[in-house]
């Protein structure tokens, strides 16, 4: 029997004194006990997101807060700016199509990150934009992007910024209110702990505005309602009962450890996986690697979906392989969310090992070595 690890960039490892405030008898969402718990939780996630602005809470996946924000503060025929530098980038250009919404789009070659400068020379040419996406940490690539560079350009102008920090919340450095994003928004299975099932959304006034003259149809995902009901620490729907509770409890976690802590312990790990990586000769893939996850380039000959698959069905250590163009072409490793140094060496050692049973030539070892180095 070997332990399973989970490397991904999400879901990511929940911690058992959160898995067993969830196990705890379920309580009804309409009662005084459940507001206690709901209020509890809006004031600490706040304080994760940086913001003296609510952060609404939906039953969902990242993607639902992504729509969130698209349905909410455009109309139909607006422009929109989306920075698609991979897959969420794309996914943010995507979600604004379908709603018949303008997408202005600033493509990035896979790997590298947005220039804030473009970012200015895009709103003044393309005159009207009312909001620009992007995100924090482009999972599918493992780049950082310059939220505080962008932020500052966008500021200058009539156009609200929405971040997409599913995975980077808590991994990559975001201080939202002092750098003057107006929306983020994120998930539950990543740097917060838990299992998948809801997203988050934290709203300025700049983009409350907004959410007073955007025409296009929602029901379910109406910020409108969700403000109502949040004034009195409450939920338009049925919230997710237990994961909120799980939430409660990894936020305490997270408040405890300090949120510049848990960015500057993100912040060691990655730097020692990115130097173990280098040291067993491989490449690297982001020109400006997050926090959260790093990315391979896998060596030539190797089968980049066979390290994927030894790792997970013999090491029983789970990490991620590339999407769309860049499937077999990288392979994710993530210190992201409940892990420690112990998870990375144990990850390096094992990814040692299926490199050597594919041929690569790789001295066992090295990459353990210099963990061990950094980290000691």
């Amino acid at each position: 029997m070997k332990k399973y690890r989970l490397m991904s960039p999400g879901p990511t490892p929940v911690p058992e004194k959160v898995l067993l405030k969830m196990a705890d008898t379920i309580i009804h969402h309409r009662t005084p006990q459940f507001q206690v718990v709901l209020k509890e939780v809006s004031e600490k996630l706040k304080k994760v997101f940086c913001t003296a602005n609510p952060v609404f809470i939906f039953a969902s996946s990242g993607t639902g807060a992504m729509e969130v924000s698209v349905v909410n503060l455009l109309s139909k025929g607006d422009k929109a700016l989306v920075v698609r530098g991979g897959k969420f980038g794309e996914r943010f250009g995507e979600i604004c199509q379908a709603y018949g919404v303008e997408v202005v789009a600033y493509d990035i070659e896979s790997g590298k990150a947005a220039d804030p400068a473009m970012i200015k020379k895009l709103l003044k040419d393309n005159k009207g934009i009312k909001v620009v996406y992007s995100t924090l940490c482009e999972t599918s690539t493992g780049v950082v992007n310059d939220i505080k560079g962008i932020a500052k350009e966008v500021a200058a102008t009539d156009a609200v910024l929405v971040v997409d920090a599913v995975s980077g919340l808590s991994a990559d450095e975001l201080k939202t209110d002092e750098w003057g994003v107006d929306v983020v928004v994120s998930g539950s299975q990543k740097g917060l702990m838990l299992p998948p099932g809801l997203s988050f959304l934290s709203l300025s006034k700049k983009a409350e505005k907004l959410v007073e003259t955007s025409n296009i149809p929602k029901y379910y995902f109406s910020l409108k309602a969700a403000i109502k009901a949040y004034a009195k620490n409450d939920t338009p729907w049925t919230p997710a009962v237990s994961l909120v509770i799980g939430l409660n409890g990894a936020l305490d976690m997270m408040l405890q450890e300090g949120v510049d802590n848990i960015v500057a312990r993100h912040a060691r790990l990655a730097k020692a996986t990115r130097a173990a990586v280098k040291a067993l000769g491989l490449e690297l893939f982001a020109v400006n690697p997050s926090n959260a996850v790093t990315a391979v380039k896998v060596p030539q000959g190797v089968d980049g979906g066979a390290i994927v698959k030894k790792m997970r069905d013999e090491q029983s250590i789970t990490i991620a392989g590339g999407q769309s163009e860049l499937k077999g072409k990288i392979f994710r490793v993530a210190h992201l969310g409940y892990m420690d140094e112990y998870d990375i060496i144990a990850s390096i050692a094992a990814l040692e090992m299926v490199l050597s049973q594919l041929g690569y030539k790789v001295e066992l070892g090295k990459g353990v070595a210099k963990l061990e180095e950094l980290l000691k």
